[in-house]
């Protein structure tokens, strides 16, 4: 399947998998990038100096692209800013917070910048800051979330900007991201079912609870913070929300609570203090599967339902 998006990266298949924080790392990235998608390296992950020897081992296990994805609000933003130029990386995405600070120094080193929106008016910002392209992500992602969902936004975005748009948020199989297509995205990227795929490192309670989640095994919180996540409902996402509901529990207490909870589901597994970040299809999850599978089961299913659909037309 070619779209302005392999054009523009050269890669084979349009699915991005999403830059998750603690997750995403070499071994999962170049498991997608050699599937013909586009992996995406976390730079949330122990450190500048880990995120390089990330990008390293990902071009002992590649010779596909790959990117980076950069949280824009970590402290350490800048420097990750500086190493994808000093290594090289051709490609980063980009999420929590402007990366206009760094998009000069970007675009002078033939970096394609692609961040992740969930707005028209953030969307037109940043075609206006020379983006390559942006990501749509709606509500029902997994991780950080806007407001509207994905069905609602991605045509807004589509009408509103010029470049080349993904779609982020309720992509599953292939349904669903031939559905995006049809509506005018040039990709898809995908987090939550990647979190099930044999080469991603999370726990395996992780895993376990992924695989037993239903339609209704998601909540958000965070969102009297200015800062929601959807995550599977666990004992701590509901004690997050309890102290969020109670008027006398700050706003301190509740972030001091929550310090640290990501990494203490992705490496321990931990329930009762872990974040266990899943988008709203966790329910469609059955089994793991290799990163390549789930590739392939996404584009080569999206494939088969745009030829069908076509056919309605004749």
């Amino acid at each position: 399947m070619k779209t302005a998006i392999t054009q523009i990266l050269g890669i084979e298949k349009p699915i991005f998998q999403g830059g998750m924080a603690w997750i995403a790392d070499a071994r999962l990235a170049a498991a997608v990038s050699n599937a013909g998608g586009l992996g995406l390296i976390s730079s949330i992950n122990f450190g500048t100096e880990a995120v390089r020897e990330e990008i390293r081992k990902a071009r002992t296990l590649t010779d596909k692209p790959f990117g980076v994805n950069i949280m824009l609000a970590a402290p350490n933003a800048a420097e990750i800013a500086s190493l994808v130029v000093e290594e090289g990386v051709g490609i980063v995405t980009t999420g929590a917070g402007s990366p206009a600070p760094y998009m000069e120094m970007w675009k002078a080193a033939g970096i394609k910048v692609i961040p992740v929106v969930a707005s028209v008016a953030y969307a037109i910002k940043m075609e206006q800051l020379g983006a390559t392209a942006v990501i749509a992500e709606g509500a029902e992602s997994g991780g950080h979330i806007g407001d509207t969902h994905t069905l609602a936004l991605l045509p807004q975005i589509l009408d509103a900007v010029s470049i080349p748009v993904l779609a982020a948020g309720g992509i599953f199989d292939g349904r669903a991201a031939a559905a995006m297509f049809i509506m005018g995205a040039c990709g898809v990227q995908v987090g939550t079912r990647f979190l099930i795929a044999d080469e991603c490192r999370v726990h395996p309670v992780y895993k376990e609870r992924l695989i037993k989640a239903s339609d209704v095994s998601t909540m958000i919180t965070g969102k009297s913070l200015g800062d929601a996540v959807r995550g599977l409902k666990t004992p701590f996402a509901k004690q997050f929300a309890k102290m969020e509901a109670d008027p006398n529990v700050s706003d301190d207490q509740i972030r001091a609570f929550g310090t640290g909870s990501l990494r203490k589901a992705v490496f321990d597994g931990n329930l009762a203090e872990g974040s266990f970040l899943a988008g709203e299809v966790a329910g469609m999850i059955k089994k793991t599967e290799t990163a390549a599978e789930i590739v392939d089961d996404i584009i080569g299913g999206a494939e088969k339902l745009l030829a069908g659909a076509a056919k309605l037309n004749n």
